[in-house]
C-alpha cells in the first residue's frame, strides 16, 4: 500500500542479541530501504537486547507522530507484554510525552508473509525437483509464554495449503514444542524436504540451533556471517534430501510489509 508520512517518524522494533551481531541486520537493512523511499520524515530502529534499546530511543526521535512496527514474527509475548511495557503504551495510540505513538501489528502476521515463504521455498531448490513430491516445513520457535506465539506459523501453513501450491505436504514444526523440528524425519515420508525458518534474522536459532536439530550440523559453530550453511544445499541425509533456507525476515520484500502495517493501522485503528 502507498504510504506518505512526510511529518511522521517510523520506529522499527527488533529483538537483537547479546551473542550475535547478525540478529539486528535485517531491521537496519529494511530501515535503510524505507528511509531511502522518503515516505517518512525519519526512520529508526530499537532493540530489546541491543542498543539503542526500547527505552533509549525516544530522545532520538524529533517528530510528534511516531508509527511503531514490531519486526517480530508472532503476536505473542513480546508484542503483547514486553513492548507495551517498555514503551509505556496503553493501546493502539498513546500520548507519551511529546509523542503520539501508533502501535502497529507485527510483520509476521501480515498476509504477504505467505507469498514470501512460498517464494523462498522455490528459490532454494534445484531445477528439476518435483514440488508435488516435496514436503515443506515451516519452523517456528514455540513457547509456553503465550499461546499466540505459534499462531503465526500455523496460520501460514494453512494459508500455503489453501494457495494451491502443489507441495506434497506443508507442515508446521517448532524448536521448543511439539511437533518438534528435530523429529522432521518422522513428520513426513517425503524423500525431499524444504525447511524454511519463520524467523526475522539469521541469528542463533537459524544458523546454530536448527541445523543441529535437523542433523545437518553435529554441533553449534560460528556466526552465519562467517559460514556458508545456507549455500551448501542440498543436504543428503541417508535416503532423504533436505534444503535449508535462511530466515524469512532477511527477504528485502519485508520492507514493504513494514510499510503495509502502517497503512493497515491508518485504515483499521485510526479513529
Amino acid at each position: 500500500m502507498p504510504v506518505s508520512k512526510p511529518e511522521s517518524a517510523l520506529l522499527i522494533l527488533g529483538h537483537g542479541s547479546t551473542e550475535n551481531p547478525d540478529s539486528t541486520q535485517p531491521s537496519w537493512d529494511h530501515a535503510d530501504t524505507i528511509a531511502a523511499s522518503g515516505q517518512f520524515s525519519s526512520v529508526h530502529c530499537a532493540f530489546w537486547k541491543e542498543e539503542p534499546s526500547f527505552r533509549q530511543i525516544w530522545p532520538m526521535i524529533e517528530e510528534e507522530e511516531v508509527y511503531v512496527v514490531p519486526n517480530f514474527i508472532s503476536e505473542g509475548y513480546f508484542t503483547r507484554q514486553v513492548i507495551p511495557r517498555e514503551l509505556e503504551l496503553d493501546g493502539h495510540t498513546t500520548r507519551r510525552g511529546d509523542h503520539v505513538v501508533h502501535y502497529c501489528d507485527p510483520v509476521g502476521i501480515h498476509a504477504k508473509m505467505t507469498d514470501l515463504l512460498i517464494k523462498r521455498a522455490h528459490e532454494i531448490i534445484d531445477e528439476g525437483v518435483k514440488i508435488e513430491e516435496t514436503a515443506l516445513i515451516i519452523v517456528g520457535h514455540g513457547t509456553n509464554l503465550n499461546k499466540k506465539s505459534t499462531e503465526a506459523i500455523s496460520n501460514q501453513v494453512e494459508a500455503i495449503r489453501s494457495s494451491g501450491e502443489p507441495f506434497a505436504e506443508i507442515i508446521a514444526a517448532y524448536m521448543e514444542e511439539a511437533p518438534f523440528v528435530a523429529d522432521w524425519k518422522t513428520l513426513t515420508d517425503a524423500e525431499t524436504v524444504i525447511v524454511v525458518p519463520f524467523f526475522i534474522a539469521d541469528a542463533l536459532h537459524s544458523y546454530q540451533d536448527i541445523p543441529v536439530l535437523l542433523g545437518i550440523e553435529k554441533e553449534m559453530t560460528e556466526a552465519a556471517s562467517q559460514r556458508d550453511i545456507f549455500r551448501r544445499n542440498p543436504y543428503h541425509l541417508g535416503d532423504r534430501t533436505l534444503y535449508y533456507s535462511s530466515a524469512i525476515g532477511t527477504d528485502p520484500s519485508l520492507a514493504e510489509v513494514i510499510i503495509d502495517q502502517v497503512a493497515y493501522f491508518d485504515e483499521h485503528y485510526q479513529s
